[in-house]
């Protein structure tokens, strides 16, 4: 009994679905990324970079008290005392379970003795009916803000190092070293937009702002190796195919699947965000607010940023080699 032979010329199956051209989007593309930074530079002009103990150096003081204490009281008074802006945040001791208020504000030479007592002084004879004593000090080193800033930003550079390594190892037959400069491109947009929207919205650049950089690199860069993953099964199934044909064969097909995503991801971020208004947890919206953002930005970065940018790029060597 013979065997049938399968004709292995045949040619690949047509894509499904609307193909849209991505790629003739560039104008857009670059419009879009100029006003992302001019937003940025805007916001640092206008409203300035407002630093975290974290990274500036500054004091944390610990008070116990009883009964209840409106916050923006105290920190109007300690702000009298500090001349600088100050963060109090009220929650409970691990230990007693008692109530505390923790007082924070920028500062490079520390609180000494005196002032210590000074601020503790006033604020008893302010809120005379909620018992306020010291709990605990602490002043951060300006120096060593320094350093933990610098060990994000050494951080950050290694990951996008290795990002373009890993891309173009695994993408090296359809041009991985370009693919992955583009991809940190896009990343470079992404943290562009999550620190305008921190500035602007006056948020302190804190260790949230660090969680929310880490979070937007690793969802970005996975929507971006998903697509790239789409045009290297299409360069198999379609050889004679241009790269901006692959590229918005890859786009189109990843569109769907990035906005479900998307929506699932930043619907909970929203949700996460309205809580937090509600409970009056304020603190944490310098984590929520910009990560909505930076997430939007993610989900937009790897369908036109990252493989548009690749595609104008491969263009221009081609020129140049011609």
């Amino acid at each position: 009994m013979s065997k049938k032979k399968t004709n292995t010329n045949a040619p690949a199956p047509a894509p499904t679905g609307k193909i849209y051209d991505f790629c003739s989007k560039k104008k857009m593309i670059l419009a879009i990324v100029i006003c992302v930074a001019v937003a940025l530079v805007a916001g640092i002009i206008i409203r300035g970079v407002n630093f975290a103990i974290e990274f500036k150096g500054g004091t944390v003081l610990t008070y116990d008290y009883t009964g209840d204490i409106d916050t923006n009281k105290v920190q109007s008074s300690v702000g009298e005392i500090a001349g600088v802006p100050v963060n109090v945040r009220s929650g409970e001791s691990l230990d007693s379970g008692g109530k505390q208020l923790t007082v924070s504000f920028t500062s490079e030479e520390g609180l000494n003795a005196d002032r210590q007592h000074e601020l503790t002084e006033k604020l008893q004879a302010d809120f005379p009916d909620n018992a306020l004593s010291l709990f605990d000090s602490n002043d951060v080193s300006p120096s060593s803000g320094r350093e933990f800033l610098l060990k994000c930003l050494i951080a950050i550079i290694f990951a996008a190092i290795v990002i373009i390594i890993y891309i173009a190892v695994r993408f090296r037959k359809i041009g991985g070293w370009s693919a992955g400069v583009c991809s940190v491109f896009a990343l470079c947009h992404d943290l562009l937009v999550a620190l305008a929207t921190s500035i602007i919205f006056g948020f302190e650049f804190n260790s949230n702002i660090v969680a929310v950089i880490l979070t937007i690199l690793g969802y970005s860069i996975n929507n971006t190796i998903v697509i790239y993953d789409r045009i290297r099964e299409n360069r198999s199934l379609y050889p004679k195919a241009t790269l901006n044909e692959l590229i918005n064969m890859g786009c189109s097909q990843s569109l769907t699947r990035s906005i479900r995503t998307s929506i699932t991801t930043i619907g909970t971020m929203l949700v996460v965000t309205i809580v937090v208004l509600v409970s009056g947890y304020t603190s944490l919206l310098s984590f929520s607010v910009p990560l909505v953002f930076g997430l939007i930005s993610g989900t937009y970065s790897s369908l036109f940023v990252a493989p548009v940018t690749w595609s104008w790029m491969k263009a221009r060597e081609s020129a140049k080699a011609e």
